[in-house]
């Protein structure tokens, strides 16, 4: 089951980073899907940051920023998979 939890505001390309703004709770450990049009990709969540500080979670309303293998589009929606 997928739940949409937010989406994708920022990408930096340097450093393989994408900033979510969060509409629910992510945590350290979560699945999550990142899908735009056809493009799509479900990835383990190893880290979470706010404002350049290391975090075990994010919650509603907070810019998290999370490191992914490939680059994604800003715009894209962010889904928690259980």
């Amino acid at each position: 089951m997928e739940k949409e939890i937010g989406k994708i505001t920022h990408w930096y390309d340097k450093i393989s980073v994408a900033v979510i703004k969060l509409t629910d709770v992510l945590k350290k450990g979560d699945r999550i899907k990142i899908k735009r049009g056809a493009e799509e990709m479900e990835v383990a969540v190893d880290s979470l940051q706010i404002n350049r500080e290391d975090v075990e979670k994010g919650k509603k309303g907070d810019d998290v920023a999370i490191k992914l293998p490939q680059k994604v589009k800003e715009g894209a929606i962010v889904y928690k998979v259980e």
